[in-house]
């Protein structure tokens, strides 16, 4: 049905038209099943940046070759406390979804494990992995690099990806409670949603090609985004660089855009994925411990200040009853993709 802002959609007919869309640009059913799973739990949950709009996304990857889309994840146990999953160079969702059930087996075995996807391709949020996580009892922190898109503080040409880190905390009595953040200043599909828009943005998202901070987003897109909080968001990026990088033997951004060779692909990395059990630490006093955390939350609450996801909990609650409104444009590219 249209409405005056754009097209609204059931999240059954979201999720409908992700899957059929990806289906007809090549990508083989089970990795269109965990991809379209993605992008409806971006939409639902608000994030338009990574909602249905990574649809056009995808669909480029697939079109310009960087994706392997009938790819079989291999999991492997390199040490007792490890997973690991070599993506075969396809999306990195159904790579994920095949370590998860591994993941979650070793971090009660053992106390905290750790999952690295290798050769995969991203383009998504990172909350919903730690989220899964998280619905298994288990704390999680998450991180990725992407494309060399961000420059470091002092600089203006990129070194960095948008490298976000996402971290997930069970709560006894609701959703948990989740952060997934990019080290740069915002994430790189804000800035596209403002360029397809012709909106401009704020001044200290970037620089143009030139090294001159501007308000272009297309030019931001062409230059170099910048890190959030200065020294510190460096820093955080070098981080992720170096653990879901180097440290599980997948690529640096500068190496996935040199991969990517000029073709307008997703990222193409690892991404580490770190799970705490609290009855590790713990034993049969976790629950107590973790009813305890709980007044950190209510601190927070009590004098107003919003807790991560909240947002995104609130909007999910209006669009499994109301459905979802996509933009008009955004919906139109959308069926040309399928034309």
């Amino acid at each position: 049905m249209n409405d005056a802002p754009g097209v609204r959609l059931t999240l059954d007919e979201v999720r409908a038209l992700a899957f059929t869309t990806l289906r007809l640009v090549g990508l083989a059913p089970a990795h269109a099943d965990a991809v379209a799973d993605t992008m409806v739990a971006g939409e639902r949950d608000g994030c338009a940046s990574h909602g249905i709009y990574r649809l056009l996304v995808a669909a480029a990857s697939i079109r310009a070759g960087t994706v392997a889309v009938d790819a079989r994840p291999v999991v492997s146990d390199p040490a007792p406390a490890l997973v690991r999953v070599d993506g075969g160079g396809g999306f990195a969702q159904l790579a994920f979804a095949r370590g998860l059930p591994h993941l979650v087996d070793k971090a009660r075995a053992h106390g905290i494990a750790a999952l690295a996807l290798t050769d995969v391709v991203h383009f998504a949020a990172l909350w919903p992995e730690v989220e899964a996580v998280a619905a298994h009892g288990l704390v999680a922190l998450a991180m990725t690099p992407s494309h060399a898109w961000v420059a470091p503080a002092g600089g203006t040409r990129p070194v960095f990806g948008t490298n976000p880190i996402a971290f997930g905390w069970p709560r006894p009595d609701g959703p948990p409670f989740v952060f997934d953040f990019a080290t740069s200043a915002v994430a790189r599909g804000e800035i596209e949603l403002h360029r397809r828009a012709g909106t401009p943005v704020p001044d200290d998202w970037g620089y143009d090609a030139s090294g001159c901070a501007t308000t272009d987003a297309a030019a931001i897109l062409d230059g170099a985004m910048r890190t959030f909080g200065g020294h510190k968001g460096s820093a955080l990026a070098t981080m992720v660089e170096l653990l879901a990088g180097p440290l599980i033997g997948d690529l640096t951004s500068a190496e996935s855009l040199a991969r990517d060779g000029g073709r307008g692909g997703s990222p193409l990395g690892g991404e580490l994925i770190v799970a705490i059990d609290p009855a590790g630490f713990l034993g049969a006093a976790a629950a107590v411990h973790l009813r305890r955390a709980e007044a950190v939350f209510d601190g927070i609450a009590r004098q107003g200040a919003r807790l991560p996801s909240a947002r995104r909990h609130a909007a999910r609650a209006r669009s499994l009853r109301d459905g979802v409104v996509i933009p008009a444009a955004l919906h139109a590219d959308i069926l040309r993709i399928g034309g």
